[in-house]
């Protein structure tokens, strides 16, 4: 199998992470924080030390603002919900995932509660669009780092400046670009970051982060057991409790451990480059194809996040990533929950064919994926000149 689908959940896992998991499974064991035994309070000690590796890793001062979530939904609904469901609004880009458009839908309001600003290939573009878009009651902006379908990134260190400039807060979402892209959250000044831990960070599906310079403005939404203060009938205000109710996934977090340790090993700098060197051998065999379209300029270092949209003229996209299956490679066809990035390159209402290599992708698997493309053309193109 050649699995090119690494933006939707990164595999193989490593060693790393495998190791990691398992040691959760049959060693730690206990509940971490819901008992005063020698494994319950081993586990703890485990979460403690991935709080501080994540924290770490992205430039947060206290590791009691790392949240462990389910994934990077809920860490995007634990920060428009807990924020603006009594009142204000929240500017948000064209290219965001459905994680953050139908969160803001549904906001008590719906449509009436944000504004949406343009992305644009001119950074300076890009940040006036968000000024213009905020108003008096406008309290946060939430953006994606970079597109989940085009890969095309937008400048958050710029517009979190601009939000403080304003007196509001910012949330990144970093699916993409978590363990992929560099992100310090003290030196790009950013609010929260929401982070897919099973993508960049390899660590097993289920497990998102919710990272928080700003604690005290977001609302729990969710209350219950924290394993800290249990006399009290309300919940818990500080930080991690607050946001961290019931039982947590031991061995996710350790996964998360696991998956951090493999990316500094080799390095986020080198596997980003690695992917990125695939995805230009891909961009430029295909620019050079008949019948294929692409839809962003080359992709380049430090601009974007390893992700290519790709058709084949005449072909559905779901029907392309068929063929592909076929011979076994594995990518992403349809809309990828973002139909706003799709209305904003003209890709509706088919989609795309998404291209996502990993630290494990080879410059072989490129070149069988640009060649099937090429035969899917051609067979395309010769299909259509036998029924003129």
């Amino acid at each position: 199998m050649i699995y090119w689908d690494n933006a939707a959940t990164t595999w193989p896992k490593p060693p790393h992470v495998q190791a990691a998991a398992r040691q959760a499974l049959t060693v730690l064991g206990g509940n971490p924080g819901r008992g005063g035994h020698r494994i319950s309070m081993a586990a703890a000690e485990k979460v403690y030390e991935c709080r501080e590796a994540v924290a770490g890793f992205f430039g947060l001062d206290d590791p009691s603002g790392v949240v462990f979530m389910p994934n990077c939904t809920a860490a995007l609904n634990a920060v428009i919900h807990g924020l603006l469901d009594d009142g204000g609004r929240v500017v948000i880009s064209d290219l965001e995932h459905n994680a953050v458009w139908r969160t803001v839908n549904a906001l008590p309001g719906g449509r009436a509660r944000f504004d949406i600003a343009a992305w644009s290939e001119n950074e300076d573009e890009t940040v006036e669009n968000f000024r213009r878009a905020i108003r008096p009651d406008t309290r946060l902006i939430v953006c994606t780092h970079a597109s989940n379908v085009f890969g095309v990134t937008l400048p958050i260190r710029r517009l979190a400046a601009l939000a403080h400039q304003c007196g509001l807060l910012i949330c990144v979402d970093a699916a993409q670009t978590a363990g992929v892209l560099p992100i310090d959250m003290q030196a790009d000044d950013l609010d929260y970051v929401c982070v897919a831990a099973h993508k960049g960070l390899y660590a097993p599906m289920g497990m998102g982060v919710l990272l928080c310079r700003e604690r005290e403005r977001v609302v729990a939404r969710i209350q219950g057991g924290t394993g800290s203060r249990s006399m009290l009938a309300a919940q818990p205000t500080e930080l991690p409790d607050r946001l961290e109710s019931g039982t947590p996934n031991l061995p996710g977090i350790c996964g998360i451990l696991g998956g951090l340790r493999f990316v500094k090993e080799h390095g986020r700098q080198t596997v980003y480059a690695h992917e990125m060197s695939l995805l230009s051998l891909v961009y430029q065999r295909l620019s050079n194809t008949q019948g294929v379209r692409l839809y962003t300029k080359k992709p380049q270092l430090g601009a974007c996040a390893p992700v290519l949209s790709v058709n084949v003229d005449g072909v559905a996209p779901e029907e392309a990533a068929r063929l592909l299956d076929a011979h076994g490679v594995a990518v992403r066809a349809g809309l990828h929950c973002a139909p706003l990035a799709h209305a904003r390159f003209g890709t509706l209402p088919s989609g795309t064919v998404r291209l996502a290599p990993s630290a494990y992708s080879t410059a072989r698997e490129a070149e069988i994926i640009c060649k099937l493309f090429a035969q899917i053309a051609q067979k395309t193109l010769h299909t259509k000149k036998n029924m003129l």
